[in-house]
């Protein structure tokens, strides 16, 4: 369910809220991430003990979403959400091709 709805959350989760909610396209970005959180905020809870959680390879990549999700806080009002749409639509592609090759 994390990568339906959390991790993978854009491809399911945007399109689901922009269709069944009455939510303005400028507040489904940010409603979809308030479920995202928590989804792998439980997930990393309940997998990390077991898996045993890989730090030292995941710190690179928390480190480099500080300054990621900041930039992203600052241009949240200045990018139209069409073009947030659009760029989703163009990630959501590209891993599908990368995921196929």
């Amino acid at each position: 369910m994390n990568g339906l709805f959390a991790a993978g959350g854009g491809m399911i989760l945007v399109p689901l809220l922009t269709g069944a909610t009455d939510l303005e396209a400028e507040q489904v970005f940010p409603a979809s991430v308030s479920i995202i959180l928590p989804i792998c905020i439980v997930t990393l809870l309940l997998s990390a003990p077991e898996s045993g959680l890989p730090i030292e390879t995941a710190l690179p990549y928390l480190l480099g979403s500080i300054p990621g999700g900041l930039l992203a806080g600052f241009l949240d009002r200045k990018i139209p959400v069409k073009w947030l749409h659009r760029g989703l639509g163009i990630l959501i592609l590209w891993g599908g091709v990368r995921y196929l090759c």
